[in-house]
């Protein structure tokens, strides 16, 4: 099985505010790109950040690990939206869960239903 490219679209819509949506797999040759995406974000001004999985299919351990390395490089806290049961499942037995800031499953089915 290959895995798919991750292709990452930002969405800028507001002051210091901004939307990375993920569609592809986040793993070991992928998750270098969502740091440099974020790290470009926070140079240009954008601290409040939103992560939308929802077209995300796969994520290991080296995304999980983006996830808490872009949660540190931040002034405010790094929000996770569009999450797929295996995604929060992963999330809640890693205890990152506790770290990240994840939508609710209300938040969730509603990014899912628009995407």
């Amino acid at each position: 099985m290959s895995a798919k490219l991750l292709v990452i679209e930002v969405n800028r819509s507001g002051v210091g505010r901004a939307e990375l949506r993920l569609t592809g797999d986040l793993d070991f040759d992928s998750a270098p790109e969502l740091l440099d995406a974020v790290a470009e974000l926070r140079r240009d001004g954008y601290h409040e950040l939103i992560i939308d999985l929802t077209g995300v299919g796969l994520c290991d351990s080296s995304g999980l690990s983006a996830f808490v390395v872009a949660h540190r490089g931040g002034t405010a806290p790094l929000q996770l939206v569009g999450l797929n049961a295996t995604v929060r499942q992963l999330l809640d037995r890693t205890g990152l869960a506790e770290l990240l800031q994840l939508a609710s499953t209300a938040e969730n089915a509603d990014v899912q239903a628009a995407g």
